[in-house]
């Protein structure tokens, strides 16, 4: 008999953070399909080395709505020091300031869905409310990120990933 998998240990704190400029390329997709938003990330580095932007923190995915059952909003970002001129795919805005509920998870990205369960978990314990809104069964999320720490560059085995989840907080 198959035992249950063990909720991942997580260790979550709450961050005040400032609004942060970004560049993105903006997608939808569904969970199995994942790659077609991913694989952009080194297209927008590319695009931002060409403009000669410089990169203000680690590459992300940006979570508008999440939808498991079918297409998710999802932007493949990264945060700039000054904001370029947008251009053809690439947006421009900034992430949202607030407080955030924040947790970096070593290890490969598969296991994020169990961390991100884990998460929700803690903020149900400790009665916070997210940042966010269910319509229709679809969750529209006012800023949920997915940072990228590790550059696989250096590290290719995705088991040695660091990760950061930070999701925002209602006001």
């Amino acid at each position: 008999m198959n035992q249950p998998t063990p909720a991942p240990r997580i260790s979550p704190s709450i961050v005040e953070r400032d609004e942060q400029p970004y560049v993105y390329i903006r997608g939808s997709v569904r969970m199995d399909g994942f790659a077609a938003i991913a694989d952009r990330l080194p297209e927008l580095i590319d695009w931002l080395v060409g403009q000669g932007a410089g990169l203000a923190g680690a590459p992300f995915f940006r979570y508008n709505t999440v939808d498991l059952e079918g297409e998710s909003v999802v932007e493949a970002g990264i945060p700039v020091s000054v904001a370029p001129q947008p251009e053809g795919d690439v947006g421009v805005a900034a992430l949202p300031p607030g407080r955030y509920v924040t947790t970096t998870h070593i290890g490969h990205p598969d296991q994020l869905f169990g961390v991100t369960e884990a998460l929700r978990q803690w903020a149900r314990d400790q009665a916070l409310e997210w940042d966010m809104t269910v319509v229709d069964g679809v969750e529209h999320w006012g800023c949920r990120l997915e940072s990228y720490l590790t550059d696989p560059r250096v590290e290719p085995d995705l088991s040695k990933w660091e990760t950061e989840l930070a999701f925002r907080l209602a006001d």
